[in-house]
C-alpha cells in the first residue's frame, strides 16, 4: 500500500463535509428542541407529514436505520405525543404510525428552525454559489448511492 507524504484533513472534502454535517445537526437539534422536535425524528416527520400512515418497517427504511433503531424512536415519539399506533388492517401483527395533532402542529415551528440554519450555514453565499453547491452535493450523493 502507497503511503502518502502528506495528511491534510483540511483538504478531504469527505472529512469537511461530516464535519459541517455534524456541526448542522448539533445547531439544529438545539433549535428544533425550542419547539419540541429533534433531528432524529425528521425522517419519520417527513414521511408522515402529509397524513400518511406507514409501518414502522417502511419507516425504517426511509430513514435507512435498522429495525430495532426505529422501534426505540418510535416509543420516545409516541411517549413524546408526536405519533399514534393503529392496528394495521392489512396485517394484524403490525400497526400503522402517524402523526398526531401535536406533531402537525409543531411541524412549521421546526422548518422555521431548519431554515434558519441553513441560512446562517449559507452566510455569504450568492444564489448562484448556493446552486452550484447544491449540484456538487446531489453529485457526491448519486457517486456514495452507487457503492452503496
Amino acid at each position: 500500500m502507497k503511503k502518502t507524504a502528506t495528511w491534510k484533513p483540511g483538504t478531504m472534502p469527505a472529512l469537511l463535509i461530516g464535519a459541517a454535517a455534524r456541526l448542522m445537526a448539533r445547531r439544529d437539534d438545539e433549535r428544533l428542541q425550542r419547539v419540541g422536535l429533534r433531528v432524529a425524528q425528521l425522517p419519520v416527520l417527513v414521511a408522515l407529514k402529509n397524513g400518511e400512515r406507514l409501518t414502522q418497517k417502511a419507516l425504517a427504511h426511509i430513514a435507512g436505520v435498522e429495525q430495532p433503531s426505529m422501534a426505540q424512536l418510535l416509543m420516545r415519539m409516541e411517549r413524546d405525543g408526536l405519533i399514534q399506533r393503529t392496528p394495521d388492517p392489512a396485517d394484524g401483527r403490525s400497526s400503522l404510525v402517524s402523526l398526531t395533532p401535536s406533531a402537525i402542529e409543531r411541524l412549521e415551528p421546526g422548518r422555521d428552525m431548519l431554515r434558519l440554519g441553513n441560512d446562517e450555514a449559507l452566510a455569504g453565499f450568492t444564489a448562484e454559489e448556493t446552486d452550484q453547491l447544491l449540484g456538487m452535493l446531489h453529485r457526491i450523493l448519486r457517486n456514495l448511492e452507487r457503492h452503496d
